[in-house]
């Protein structure tokens, strides 16, 4: 199988091209990323066991985009703007990249006659919701809190109705918000910007009324697992999975961090701050076909601040 992956020097995509080649299945890797967050060190000690290219292009370039999807088995494509607290700002761009990019990519698979589609959605396409969040939920629940939401559930309409298209088959997972360390991760979602800010002596910034507000959280390697999972049932398409690792309150995670952290400093603000909607994702459809999370919290904070700890060792900085 030739699988190219969309934004694969990204958060997921910087491990998921790692996890890749374990797959008996997977012989060639296409890494198809256009370089605009400069994680070079992604592409760094990649596992010898299949074969890689990289191909530098914007999902917006078609002609690009046709050229490298040419001989391709399936699509993951992980490429968007991700950063949902700073979509507000530049709400054309997001819709843009992320909604008008995800067409531009299905309409290369239907051309080129890929015969797999993965689309990693968001939990956050859901808003306010009346009991537990589902995917057969009523329109009512589908409340989009930011550009970036908005911006995805309308790609996922796009990638949905491709399906069947000539020998396209296509699946969206709607993702808990990722923590756990990575190759090219970043630190603007929620559990790993608290444990960066922990590490670097930074009080972290809470609305007062949200410590038990539940939320969807999903481990780096449950995401991984879960799009490794799917492509190993290319007959499978047309459907949405939530894939969540654990429903948890903001306090599980700050507790898990002040274990490691005693001197944790959390300043309150009156002020609400972006996407604090609390609402429970259920996953038992993807359990259902035999998925089961494996991933932790706990460690997946610990693992990060492991990879912190020359900061966590030197203290916060003086001013």
């Amino acid at each position: 199988m030739h699988v190219l992956v969309t934004g694969g020097l990204g958060h997921i995509g910087s491990q998921l091209i790692r996890d890749l080649a374990a797959s008996n299945t997977v012989r060639q890797v296409t890494v198809y990323d256009d370089l605009s967050t400069q994680r070079y060190g992604a592409l760094f000690n990649l596992p010898p066991t299949v074969a890689y290219r990289f191909v530098d292009g914007n999902i917006l370039d078609a002609a690009s985009l046709a050229a490298a999807l040419a001989g391709v088995d399936a699509v993951v494509h992980l490429a968007a703007i991700t950063n949902a607290e700073g979509s507000f700002e530049i709400s054309a761009q997001v819709q843009r990249v992320n909604h008008e990019g995800t067409a531009c990519v299905v309409a290369g698979c239907v051309a080129q006659g890929v015969r797999q589609l993965i689309f990693p959605s968001t939990t956050s396409v859901y808003g306010p919701v009346q009991g537990i969040a589902r995917e057969d939920c009523p329109p009512a629940d589908l409340q989009p809190q930011s550009p970036y939401a908005a911006a995805k559930l309308a790609a996922e309409h796009a990638v949905l109705a491709a399906d069947g298209t000539g020998v396209l088959r296509t699946v969206c997972l709607r993702f808990g918000t990722i923590f756990g360390p990575s190759a090219g991760m970043r630190f603007h979602t929620a559990v790993n910007k608290f444990v960066f800010q922990a590490a670097t002596g930074q009080p972290l910034t809470v609305w007062r009324e949200v410590e038990q507000l539940v939320r969807p959280y999903l481990a780096l390697q449950d995401a991984v697992r879960a799009i490794l999972f799917m492509l190993a049932r290319p007959a499978a398409g047309g459907e949405i999975y939530n894939v969540v690792t654990l429903n948890a309150p903001l306090a599980r995670i700050l507790d898990a961090i002040r274990s490691h952290v005693p001197a944790l400093q959390v300043e309150y603000t009156n002020t609400r701050l972006l996407n604090q909607v609390s609402f429970t994702v259920d996953d038992s459809k993807l359990r259902a076909l035999g998925f089961v999370p494996s991933g932790n919290l706990e460690q997946g904070v610990a693992d990060t601040l492991q990879l912190l700890r020359g900061l966590l060792a030197a203290g916060p900085v003086a001013p």
